[in-house]
């Protein structure tokens, strides 16, 4: 289905002729360690609602490729939107600029995948335009009547469909199609001169179907409306060293930026991660368990071939506390002696491919999250967050919280406002003192950011119990 779709789309409807395209490609790359032409055919929509009516609706289609000579660590790339023989052809002359007085051998191509882990169908065209706005409006009209508090409600429902074909220097060809939709959903509540705000969403890679059910989209309204009743609640957060409970599902985007990045092979290659030359050594405490699946059905962060065209596995990070694995894309890992891990990702066909993540999350251990925060005689419980930062040399981080609660003698007690969680990657994984039995991804929201470019990723992880964190907050620890 998927070669069907991309033949027409490609070699009828763009007027490429496949044979002469693939010379193009073998002439192109001659000499040329590895490479591909990537094409690629995008639909995507979004709306967005606020303030009680439609504010924006947008659509677009595009299509280009970009065409990529590999040559040791020196890459030769060009793209254009211009899908034409003349097009691959001035390409062509410019990347083989890469490969002046390089003769290299050609890396065999990637292994073909034998199944898809979502289905081919077009989101986009599933649901009527009038159908989709409804939707929306029907959100708002809940949750002002919901709560009286409710002063502001914003929520967006965006979709896409990516048709791709990679074709080697070789003549190998693989395609693959990539729905992917998402509903989000923001309310502001407020009482008096405070304001607080609440935020959820979900998404992945299926139709719009899921997510235009009522029962659904009220669960998604409903959690954001809790959150910010919460937030309105909330007390100064304490500041200082302490034991922070970290809860499970999208608290893991924390291990994703603090430790994620710092585990793929451009970082590691060239020495710049804090966990360069550490493979096979201890980096967490016993009992820490990471993985990388892009395996997953229908989820976010999931690929039934990365961008270069390698099927995705679930590859192991760090087993029992141990480095075992680094995401490695095709040149990285010939060039670090290692074997492709599926995790070749771009944002579109005017960009290259770098070692990306897919899903990452820790792996359940056996405690009972009620035990965990039992245990706890003085600390923090960060159920959500924000924004953060993250420096992958050195792995140092800090994080917002954007829901938390104090723990006072092993209960959960008052929400806090304006916590925020430092510390190092490093660090972090040696401080785990507790690892819960309630392992849960998060609901199809992220993407990733790096180099500039963003890609659909997944979260996840069980409780956690860090034995010893810095918090910053607006009041001191006693």
């Amino acid at each position: 289905m998927s070669t069907t779709t991309a033949d027409h789309l490609f070699f009828t409807q763009a007027g490429l002729d496949l044979e002469r395209t693939r010379r193009q490609v073998g002439d192109a790359l001659h000499g040329a360690d590895d490479g591909e032409l990537y094409l690629e055919h995008t639909l995507s929509e979004s709306f967005g609602f606020d303030d009680g009516r439609l504010k924006s609706a947008s659509f677009d289609a595009s299509q280009g490729f970009g065409l990529r000579a590999v040559a040791g660590e020196c890459t030769g790339f060009a793209h254009a939107a211009d899908l034409s023989p003349e097009a691959i052809e001035r390409a062509g002359r410019t990347v083989r600029a890469a490969l002046s007085g390089h003769s290299g051998t050609l890396s065999l191509g990637p292994v073909r995948p034998n199944r898809a882990l979502y289905s081919a169908d077009n989101p986009l065209s599933e649901v009527e335009f009038d159908a989709k706005v409804k939707v929306l409006a029907a959100i708002d009209r809940y949750l002002r009547d919901r709560d009286p508090r409710v002063r502001q409600v914003s929520a967006s429902l965006l979709g896409s469909w990516q048709v791709v074909t990679i074709l080697r220097p070789d003549g190998a060809r693989t395609s693959d199609i990539r729905p992917l939709v998402r509903l989000n959903v923001s309310v502001v509540v407020g009482d008096g001169d405070r304001q607080e705000s609440g935020s959820a969403g979900a998404g992945g890679r299926t139709g719009y179907q899921l997510y235009l059910d009522p029962a659904h989209w009220q669960a998604q309204a409903d959690e954001a409306l809790r959150q910010a009743l919460v937030n309105m609640a909330a007390v100064p957060a304490p500041a200082g060293e302490m034991p922070v409970v970290l809860g499970p599902g999208w608290p893991g985007i924390l291990l994703h930026e603090a430790i994620g990045h710092g585990l793929e092979g451009d970082f590691n290659r060239k020495k710049t991660s804090a966990f360069a030359g550490l493979m096979g050594q201890r980096i967490a405490a016993p009992g820490v368990n990471v993985v990388d699946d892009g395996t997953l059905e229908n989820r976010r962060g999931s690929l039934t071939i990365d961008d270069e065209g390698t099927p995705t596995h679930c590859t192991p990070l760090i087993e029992d506390g141990i480095l075992v694995g680094y995401l490695q894309d095709r040149q990285n890992a010939r060039l670090m002696n290692a074997v492709p891990t599926g995790n070749g990702r771009r944002q579109s066909f005017a960009h290259m491919p770098m070692p990306r993540m897919t899903n990452t999350y820790m792996l359940a251990g056996q405690a009972d999250p009620k035990d965990i925060l039992a245990g706890v005689k003085k600390g923090i419980y960060a159920v959500q967050f924000g924004g953060g930062q993250v420096d992958i040399t050195s792995g140092k981080f800090v994080f917002s919280c954007t829901e938390a609660y104090e723990i006072e003698d092993g209960r959960v007690g008052r929400p806090l406002k304006g916590a925020t969680l430092i510390g190092a990657g490093a660090e972090v994984l040696q401080r785990v003192a507790a690892i819960g039995n309630d392992l849960a991804l998060d609901t199809g929201i992220g993407t990733c950011g790096k180099n500039g470019q963003g890609v659909p990723v997944g979260v996840g992880q069980p409780t956690l119990l860090i034995d010893l964190l810095t918090v910053g907050g607006t009041e001191a620890q006693a």
